[in-house]
């Protein structure tokens, strides 16, 4: 694997975990993301990758606030290394087009899909946004190319 699957793969898994999140998460939740991301800056498989993310989330915590803030906060944060590695930055204003969430079973009609779940959350997710406590009856699906 080179460094630059490695890095897609994990802003896909972070744009995904960012969509799945919860408007209004637990205390628990934002904990979990918040240590998350931590312990990217530690453990991650590329040591130059890791040292960079872990200057820009010094500089720029994570807003695990709330399911969009968090989507904002990993918007951000992926424009500021593609501006380190000279590529082009997204609009976050369109990043709930672009990162979905996660279609868990891979049924395609939304509403029979199910499995999906954030721990302390029902299946499904509310297609208005990301519910919070108790989760919503719809679910988000992974946008793997951009609108």
């Amino acid at each position: 694997m080179t460094r630059e699957e490695l890095g897609r793969a994990t802003w896909l898994f972070l744009h995904t975990l960012a969509a799945q999140y919860p408007e209004d998460p637990t205390r628990q939740q934002a904990r979990d993301a918040r240590d998350l991301v931590s312990i990217m800056t530690r453990a991650y498989p590329c040591a130059e990758c890791a040292r960079h993310f872990e200057e820009v989330v010094r500089r720029v915590p994570p807003d695990v606030s709330s399911g969009a803030a968090f989507r904002q906060w990993t918007c951000e944060v992926h424009n500021e290394v593609n501006v380190r590695l000279g590529k082009p930055e997204f609009d976050c204003s369109r990043v709930d087009e672009r990162w979905q969430g996660l279609a868990c079973d891979g049924d395609d009609d939304e509403e029979t899909a199910t499995g999906c779940a954030v721990r302390g959350r029902e299946p499904g997710i509310g297609k208005g946004g990301v519910g919070g406590r108790g989760g919503g009856k719809g679910r988000r699906r992974l946008g793997m190319d951009a609108p």
